[in-house]
């Protein structure tokens, strides 16, 4: 197993995890039960996505494609980039 890549929170790191998934990769959370053990203060480091070491190469690549995805032409929601509504 390699650690290929530390996700910002729980939420991303689930999110990344039910990606690969979906594409074949055996995906594993390091580290998602030391979260609640922070309580306020940010977590930073706790959480990593493991994966085979034969699927690791794949794996970056369909991570690196989805952060560098930007919505379709006209698809853009209302508020793309970001809006602060409050």
């Amino acid at each position: 197993m390699q650690r290929i890549y530390e996700p910002r929170d729980l939420l991303e790191a689930q999110m990344l995890s039910g990606m690969l998934m979906g594409e074949g990769i055996d995906a594993f959370l390091a580290g998602s039960h030391l979260i609640g053990a922070m309580g306020e203060l940010p977590a930073v480091g706790l959480l990593g996505l493991m994966v085979p070491d034969e699927d690791a190469e794949r794996a970056r690549e369909l991570i690196a494609a989805y952060n560098g995805a930007e919505p379709l032409p006209g698809d853009e929601p209302e508020s793309y980039p970001g809006e602060l509504i409050c």
